[in-house]
C-alpha cells in the first residue's frame, strides 16, 4: 500500500511547481494562498526545489506595507526538451528551455533515403541542437517528434506517411528512444500543430478550433474542447482521404488520399502542367499567379475551391469556433483569399478562417507543450497518477528567440 504521507507530499510538490510556473515571479505566501497548503509546506518544499537548482530567487515584492517579501520563478535552463517536426522535405529540431522559449534550432533536408536513415538523421540533428546550448549543458530530457502520419503506439511504426517511404515498417518510435536514450513521444505532426496554435497564440479560449495544414499533402488537427482528439486508431483529421476530389476508388486514392490529389503541392504543379506543358514548382507557379499568370491563377483557383469544400465538410461535422490554415501552400495570400471566397459560397454559416499565427514553428510549439508537460509530470510528480500539470506559454516572441 502506498504511504499516504508520501503521496501527500508529491500532490503538494505538483501544485507549487504547478504556482510558481504559472504566475511566477510569485512570493511563499502567494503560493500558499493560491495553492491551500502551509506557509511552512510551501517553505519546505519551495526551499528544497531552490536547493536543487530547479527555482531561483528573482527579487522582492514591490508595493506591500511592511516587510518585502522574496518572489521565486522556474530556472529557464535548469532542464530542456527537444521538439521536432519531420517533413518529408524538412526535419526542424528545437531544443527548449523550461519556460519553453527555444534556445537552439538546426533545419535539414530530409534524407530521401527514408526509413532507418531518417531516423538516424532525426538522432543525429537533436544531438547537434542540444550540444549547441551553453546556458544548460545537459541534454534534453524529453523528446516529442512529430511526423507525417500516424503513429502505431504498440509496434512504433508509422503509417499512412507516404512521402518517408520505409517509416512504416520499422519501430521507429523504439528507435528514437534507444538512440537518444531519453523518454520519446511521437504525434502525428498536425496534431502537433493543433496544439501549438491553441496554447501558443491566445487562442486557449476557442476551445474547438481545428488547424488544416496544406503543404506537400494535407491534413488536419481536432481541438475538441481544449483536448486534442485523435479518434480510436488515432488518424483523426487526415482529411487527405476524404472520398471526393478524385475517384475515391482508385489506387492512387487509396496511397495518397483522394482529396490530397486535389488540394496539395502535386495538384498545383499538375494543374499548371495540364494548362500549359510546362512544369514548374509551385513558388515559380505562384509567383506566376503574381505576374497575372492564367494558367497559374486557374491552378491556384482550382486548389482554393477544393480546400473550401473540404472545410465545409469539417465545419458540418465539427462546428468549430475556428479554423486555423496553415503549412507552405495553405498560409499563401493567394491561396488563403480563394478558400475565403468559396467556403462563403458553399457553406449556409460564417466559418471563422484564419492564418496560422507560428508558420512553420506551430508543431514544434505543440511538441514543446507536451514535452514540458511531460516533464513536469515526471519530475515533479514521482509517478503520482491523475495529476496533470498545465505548461503556461511564453510569448511568441519568447518562444521564437533562438530559432534557425
Amino acid at each position: 500500500m502506498a504511504d499516504p504521507s508520501n503521496i501527500s507530499r508529491r500532490m503538494s510538490l505538483s501544485a507549487i511547481v504547478q504556482a510558481i510556473a504559472s504566475y511566477g515571479p510569485i512570493s511563499r505566501a502567494s503560493v500558499a494562498k493560491i495553492t491551500g497548503l502551509s506557509k511552512q509546506t510551501v517553505s519546505e518544499i519551495v526551499g528544497n526545489l531552490e536547493e536543487e537548482g530547479w527555482v531561483r530567487t528573482v527579487g522582492q515584492t514591490e508595493g506591500h506595507i511592511g516587510r518585502r517579501a522574496v518572489v521565486y520563478e522556474i530556472v529557464p535552463d535548469a532542464a530542456s526538451v527537444a521538439s521536432v517536426d519531420l517533413g518529408g522535405t524538412k526535419i526542424r529540431v528545437a531544443i527548449c528551455d523550461l519556460t519553453g522559449a527555444i534556445v537552439s534550432e538546426l533545419v535539414e533536408t530530409t534524407d530521401k533515403a527514408g526509413g532507418e536513415a531518417v531516423v538516424r538523421q532525426v538522432v543525429d540533428l537533436v544531438n547537434r541542437a542540444a550540444a549547441q546550448v551553453t546556458s544548460s549543458p545537459t541534454p534534453p530530457r524529453v523528446a516529442v517528434i512529430g511526423v507525417p502520419g500516424v503513429p502505431d503506439p504498440v509496434t512504433g511504426q508509422i503509417k499512412l506517411a507516404p512521402n518517408i517511404p520505409g517509416i512504416d515498417s520499422i519501430d521507429a518510435r523504439g528507435l528514437w528512444q534507444q538512440s537518444l536514450g531519453i523518454e520519446v513521444f511521437v504525434e502525428n505532426d498536425v496534431n502537433l500543430a493543433a496544439l501549438g496554435e491553441h496554447w501558443l497564440t491566445k487562442r486557449g479560449d476557442k476551445d474547438d478550433l481545428i488547424y488544416v495544414s496544406i503543404g506537400t499533402g494535407i491534413g488536419a488537427g481536432l481541438v475538441v474542447g481544449g483536448q486534442l482528439h485523435r479518434g480510436s486508431s488515432g488518424a483523426a483529421g487526415e482529411i487527405g482521404y476524404l472520398p471526393f476530389g478524385a475517384d475515391p476508388f482508385e489506387d492512387e486514392s487509396l496511397k495518397v488520399g483522394a482529396l490530397e490529389r486535389v488540394t496539395a503541392t502535386q495538384a498545383i504543379k499538375n494543374g499548371y502542367a495540364k494548362a500549359t506543358g510546362k512544369t514548374l514548382s509551385v513558388p515559380d507557379i505562384f509567383d506566376a499567379a503574381a505576374t497575372g499568370d492564367q494558367a497559374a491563377l486557374t491552378a491556384l483557383d482550382e486548389i482554393a475551391r477544393q480546400v473550401a469544400r473540404a472545410m465545409a465538410a469539417l465545419a458540418a461535422v465539427m462546428d468549430p469556433t475556428c479554423i486555423v490554415v496553415g503549412g507552405s501552400v495553405g498560409t499563401r495570400d493567394e491561396l488563403f483569399g480563394g478558400v475565403e471566397k468559396y467556403i462563403s459560397m458553399c457553406f449556409p454559416r460564417a466559418v471563422q478562417i484564419e492564418k496560422s499565427v507560428l508558420g512553420n514553428h506551430a508543431a514544434l510549439a505543440g511538441g514543446t507543450s507536451v514535452a514540458l508537460s511531460r516533464l513536469h509530470l515526471s519530475l515533479f510528480t514521482e509517478g503520482l497518477k491523475g495529476v496533470e500539470i498545465a505548461v503556461p506559454p511564453p510569448s511568441i516572441d519568447t518562444f521564437k528567440v533562438g530559432v534557425a
